[in-house]
């Protein structure tokens, strides 16, 4: 009778090892279900490789970036591929968010990329496709192969501009740069005697078409400034050339004619208004406008019939244009006088 007493008690003893055996396994095969499903939905899930390509944008390398997208590169100027241009396409996104990812044909899924930029909601959409699996578990995924698109900046008169940050050559006023999307792109020209303000183009998508960028270049004030030197130290250098030659009619843009005998050593030039100067775009060059003054001349001069003397004092105004040259840092203007 003790026999079967301790016979049940092991048989149930057993069992209850056997079962906790069995929950044990069933625990660690639903953990690992439960792990394999979370890594797929996470480091394994297709919004992954957007994570790596948006992270490589933001640290501006544009290697990784370009290995991650599968993109192709169509011909034009790379500059704005890599390094502080790159960065700067994406410094002003924000409340960025990556969608979970639908179902498109050709086993293919769809990665919804949505941020803010000046308050403006903006989306990019990703395709990419399952390429197989690792450690037989977790899911691999990629970008399905692109182009990337490209931004067109035209500059007037000018062979340089400023492109996210980065100087950039303008050959003819025009050039085309390659960039990755999304991005915001801001072109300029902030030179000393040139300058274009600021414009954007924000690209969304490969596909999206992106409207190009015109610089309107305008001359500086301080060009303005050292023009408007140049031409008052030429007129008043010709109005002292004018009293010192004792000429009425000098080799300048004004002059006066009289009948009358002037007495000589009598004659003084002096400018009373200078031109105010414009200098405008025109068949790509610069020029400036014609330069309108006034000038007072003084002398004694005798009637030819009384034989009287009495002073001359007339105030007369004048014209003339100028040729203008801007080399780098050097500004060099060349009167053209008619006579």
């Amino acid at each position: 009778m003790a026999g079967n007493v301790w016979n049940v008690q092991m048989s149930q003893a057993l069992v209850r090892i056997a079962a906790g055996w069995l929950l044990g396994l069933m625990l660690a095969i639903a953990g690992a279900v439960v792990a394999v499903n979370l890594v797929n939905n996470t480091v394994a899930s297709p919004q992954q490789p957007v994570r790596e390509y948006l992270d490589a944008l933001q640290s501006g390398d544009g290697g990784k970036a370009l290995g991650l997208l599968r993109a192709t590169v169509p011909p034009s100027n790379a500059a704005m591929l890599d390094g502080t241009a790159l960065q700067t396409a994406t410094s002003r996104f924000t409340n960025v968010d990556i969608g979970d990812a639908e179902e498109r044909p050709d086993s293919q899924v769809m990665v919804p990329l949505e941020y803010t930029i000046d308050g403006s909601r903006l989306r990019t959409e990703f395709l990419l496709r399952k390429t197989g699996t690792e450690w037989i578990f977790f899911n691999t995924w990629a970008f399905v192969p692109s182009r990337l698109p490209t931004v067109d900046i035209t500059v007037v008169n000018s062979s340089e501009a400023t492109v996210n940050g980065v100087p950039v050559n303008m050959p003819n006023g025009r050039n085309s740069f390659a960039v990755f999307y999304p991005g915001e792109y801001e072109a300029s020209v902030n030179g000393e005697y040139f300058s274009a303000a600021p414009t954007r183009a924000t690209v969304t998508a490969r596909d999206a078409p992106v409207a190009p960028l015109n610089l309107l270049t305008q001359a500086t004030d301080n060009l303005k400034k050292d023009v408007s030197a140049k031409v008052r130290e030429f007129l008043d250098g010709c109005a002292a050339v004018a009293a010192k030659e004792q000429k009425l009619q000098p080799d300048c843009p004004f002059y006066y004619a009289s009948n009358n005998t002037v007495q000589d050593g009598s004659i003084k030039w002096t400018v009373t208004e200078y031109p105010n100067v414009a200098i405008e775009p025109f068949d790509g060059r610069w020029v400036v406008a014609p330069l309108d003054g006034k000038a007072k001349v003084e002398a004694l001069q005798q009637n030819l019939f009384t034989g009287a003397w009495y002073p001359l004092n007339e105030e007369v105004d004048f014209s003339f244009t100028t040729r203008l040259d801007v080399t780098g840092d050097t500004v060099k203007v060349t009167p053209v006088l008619s006579f």
